[in-house]
C-alpha cells in the first residue's frame, strides 16, 4: 500500500515497514538528461571517429556505421548503467537520483529496458515536452516511459558511514560466517533500508518496550526476505539481535 503527499512516495511493506521516498521533479531529472547526453555525445564521436575510416571503403557505409552506433550508445548506454549501477547513470549519480521499482520491489532488467526504449516517445517533439509533461501531470512524477515500466525516480541522500563501533564491539556476529550471505545482503539492501536499520539500533533506548518489540520484529522480517540466513546462524537470537547483526554487515568493514 503507498500514500501519497507531495513529492513524497509511501512505500509500505507487507510487514507493516513505510518507507518515505523524496520523488524527483522534471527540472531535476532534465539536467540529469542532458549530462547523461553530454555522455553519449563523447562516446558517439569517440566511436564515429573508428567509422570514419570506413569512408575508405564507402561514404554510405561510414554514414550507416555513425548513426546505427549512435542509436546503439544512446540506448545501450542507459540500460547499461541502469542495470549495472542499480537504477543511476552518470548524470543521476552526479545528481542523487535513482531508478526504482515503483512498489518498492527489486529492479528488473525488463524494466529498465522499458523505460529507456520509451525515452523517444518522451523526447517528442524535442527537449522531453512529452516527458516533462507526463512528469508535471503524474501524481508519482513519472514520464510515459516510468509509467509503462512501472517505475519512479527517487532522490537519493548522501548517506555517511556511521561510527558503529561502540555499539557493535564485543559482539560476535554469526552471520560473518557466511560471507556469500553477507555479501548478498549489501548488494540487495536498498539505501532506505539500511538507514531504517541503522536508525532503529541507534533510537532503540527511545522506544516504549511494547512498541520495541513489534517494531524489530518487523524489520526482521523484512529482513529475512531480502537474504535468509542458515537456521544455525540465527539460532537463541532475538529480533533486535538479529538487526544488530545485520547493521553490522552494512555498515561494519573490518
Amino acid at each position: 500500500m503507498n500514500r501519497q503527499r507531495v513529492g513524497i512516495l509511501f512505500i509500505q511493506t507487507p510487514e507493516g515497514i513505510s518507507f518515505p521516498l523524496c520523488l524527483a521533479g522534471p527540472v531535476t531529472r532534465f539536467l540529469a538528461w542532458v549530462l547523461d547526453a553530454v555522455v553519449v555525445t563523447v562516446l558517439s564521436v569517440a566511436v564515429g571517429t573508428f567509422a570514419g575510416l570506413l569512408r575508405l571503403l564507402s561514404w554510405d557505409l561510414a554514414s550507416a556505421a555513425s548513426i546505427l552506433s549512435y542509436f546503439a550508445i544512446s540506448i545501450g548506454y542507459p540500460v547499461v548503467t541502469e542495470w549495472y549501477w542499480r537504477g543511476q547513470t552518470l548524470g543521476k549519480r552526479l545528481l542523487r537520483l535513482r531508478v526504482m521499482d515503483s512498489q518498492g520491489l527489486h529492479l528488473q532488467f525488463s524494466q529498465v529496458v522499458v523505460r529507456n526504449l520509451l525515452r523517444f516517445v518522451d523526447m517528442l517533439p524535442a527537449m522531453y515536452v512529452v516527458g516533462g509533461t507526463f512528469c508535471l501531470l503524474s501524481k508519482h512524477a513519472q514520464r510515459l516511459g516510468d509509467l509503462a515500466a512501472n517505475t519512479v525516480v527517487v532522490r537519493t541522500q548522501e548517506v555517511t558511514e556511521p561510527d558503529v563501533t561502540q555499539i557493535l564491539s564485543g559482539k560476535y556476529n554469526s552471520f560473518r560466517d557466511y560471507p556469500h550471505l553477507a555479501a548478498r545482503l549489501r548488494q540487495r539492501v536498498s539505501l532506505e533500508e539500511a538507514g531504517v536499520v541503522l536508525q532503529s539500533i541507534l533510537r532503540r533506548e527511545e522506544l516504549d518496550p511494547i512498541a520495541r518489540l513489534e517494531l524489530f520484529e518487523k524489520i526482521s522480517s523484512h529482513m529475512q526476505q531480502i537474504v535468509l540466513f542458515p537456521q544455525e546462524a540465527t539460532d537463541g537470537l532475538t529480533d533486535e539481535q538479529y538487526i544488530r547483526n545485520v547493521v553490522d554487515i552494512l555498515f561494519r568493514t573490518k
